[in-house]
This record gives C-alpha cells, sequence and structure tokens, in this order.
C-alpha cells in the first residue's frame, strides 16, 4: 500500500460482532477497490504485515487479528489485506486509523429484541469524533442481508442491492455527508431513498443528481421528525446514512437510529 492511499479499515477484538464486520468490511473494500486493514488495538506488542505475514509456524497460537486476516484472505483472495497489531487504547487507534482510511468499519452486538442492539463505548465513543465516515455493522450480518431476496434458486451474490437510505438535516450544510451516500449508491448500483422534512430545498439535491446520472434517487418528505420513517426505510435497506455535526456526537435520533436500524449504519461527520 501506497503511503496516503485510503483504506477500509476495521476493528477486530476476536468478538464475533467484530468479525462479522470484517466481513462486511472486506465486501465494502472489494465494492470499492481498495485495500482492507484489520486493526486490534489492544496491549499486545505491536506488529505489522501482509496477511502473508501472517500465516504463522504450526503449534503457534493464532491471535484473533491473525484468524481473521487467514480467514478473510481464502473468502476474498484477490484482497489486499493489511494486518496491524498496536498496543495503543482502541479508541484514540481507531482514531488515528480512520485519518488513513476511506470508511472505518466497527461491529456491535446483536439483536435484543424490541430494546435494539446495544452500542459499545469504543463504537460511540469513535463514531462521535472521527472525521471520516464510521460503520457500525450489527452481529450476524450476512452478506445476502445487503441484496434483494431471490426466490428462482439464483446465488444472491448476483442479486440487485437493497436501496441506500439517507436521512438528510434541513439545518446543517451537508455536501460531505449527502455525498458519502450517493457514492456508496453508486458504487452498489443501488437506488438511493432520501428522506428528510418538508424543510429541505428542492434544490438541494440537485447538483448530486447532476453528478450521478445513473443514480436512482427518490426523495420521501416528511411532517415532523424523519426518524420512524428512517427506521421503517432501514428493514429494507442496504445502508442506512446518518449524520452529525462536526465537533459533536450523534444527536438523540442518530443514537436511537443507530440501535434499532435493521441494517448497518453508516454515520458520516459534516459541517
Amino acid at each position: 500500500m501506497s503511503i496516503g492511499a485510503r483504506t477500509i479499515t476495521v476493528g477486530i477484538d476476536g468478538s464475533r460482532p467484530s468479525l462479522d464486520a470484517a466481513d462486511w468490511a472486506a465486501r465494502e473494500a472489494q465494492r470499492r477497490r481498495l485495500p482492507l486493514r484489520l486493526l486490534h488495538a489492544g496491549t499486545e506488542p505491536a506488529v505489522f504485515g501482509r496477511v502473508c505475514d501472517v500465516d504463522v509456524p504450526a503449534g503457534r497460537t493464532r491471535a484473533a487479528l491473525d484468524r481473521a486476516a487467514i480467514e478473510l484472505s481464502y473468502a476474498h483472495p484477490a484482497l489486499d489485506i493489511i494486518a496491524r497489531r498496536t498496543a495503543t487504547p482502541a479508541v484514540p487507534a481507531l482514531l488515528a486509523a480512520a485519518v488513513e482510511a476511506e470508511t472505518l468499519v466497527l461491529g456491535s452486538r446483536g439483536r435484543t429484541g424490541s430494546a435494539g442492539f446495544p452500542v459499545g463505548s469504543v463504537a460511540l465513543g469513535v463514531a462521535a469524533r472521527a472525521d471520516r465516515p464510521v460503520v457500525l455493522v450489527r452481529a450476524g450480518e450476512l452478506p445476502e442481508d445487503e441484496r434483494m431476496p431471490v426466490a428462482d434458486g439464483s446465488s444472491p451474490s448476483t442479486a440487485p442491492y437493497l436501496p441506500v437510505v439517507l436521512g438528510l438535516d434541513p439545518d446543517a450544510s451537508a455536501d460531505d455527508l449527502i455525498g458519502y451516500a450517493f457514492d456508496t449508491a453508486a458504487v452498489r448500483s443501488a437506488p438511493l431513498h432520501v428522506v428528510h422534512p418538508w424543510t429541505v430545498p428542492t434544490s438541494t439535491l440537485r447538483p448530486w443528481r447532476h453528478r450521478f446520472p445513473g443514480t436512482t434517487v427518490s426523495e420521501h418528505r416528511v411532517d415532523g421528525d424523519p426518524g420512524p420513517r428512517l427506521l421503517e426505510a432501514s428493514a429494507r435497506a442496504g445502508l442506512l446514512v446518518v449524520g452529525r455535526r462536526t465537533g459533536r456526537g450523534p444527536g438523540r435520533a442518530a443514537r436511537s437510529l443507530i440501535r434499532h436500524a435493521g441494517c448497518p449504519v453508516a454515520v458520516v461527520s459534516h459541517d
């Protein structure tokens, strides 16, 4: 990987949610034709190597990072995978890694019924401060969950992607947020559904429609709080994109969506 090159970076701690997040991150790296960087933060001595360096001799116990790198290299043989371990604590290590990342991916625990799925302090702490988009992936997320259902026996991997859903804040200059949503939909050849209050001008999306003419865009205007509509839409989406103001953490509505959404959630910092 050349200096300055972007990556899809995922935090690995050996838990099931982090491994499911790593699989999601690997698919995102393939879609964007970027290297995948696995990062384990903790107290072990820091090492750095590509996946070929991680295939340790027989008899040595493989760490969670090593196992994840090897499993992903078998599942995605064409993917450039970089594994790194650092002794820096998780939040500062992930925030530093986000600076060089196109997207930072973190895992959350699985659903616990109507209460949604809990999001750990590390995931929320990073999502609240990272300069780059942070995608939170719940445990149990599968490749077919981001695609349209198939009923004719064909492979789920060939099915079209589910829509990307964008929740648009009317009170902010949100070019970074809108740009991320349009770009993500374009990479997947997926439709983009934009949910926003009536107070958002109709001209807001016009330049983005021109920039991404191949992306099918539908706008859904709602009276009052768009949160319930976004939550409903997330049940039939491949990714939900929400924003937060630069220098602030996700607001109450965004935190609720992070906990209850039926798909991975991307948190994007914007002015």
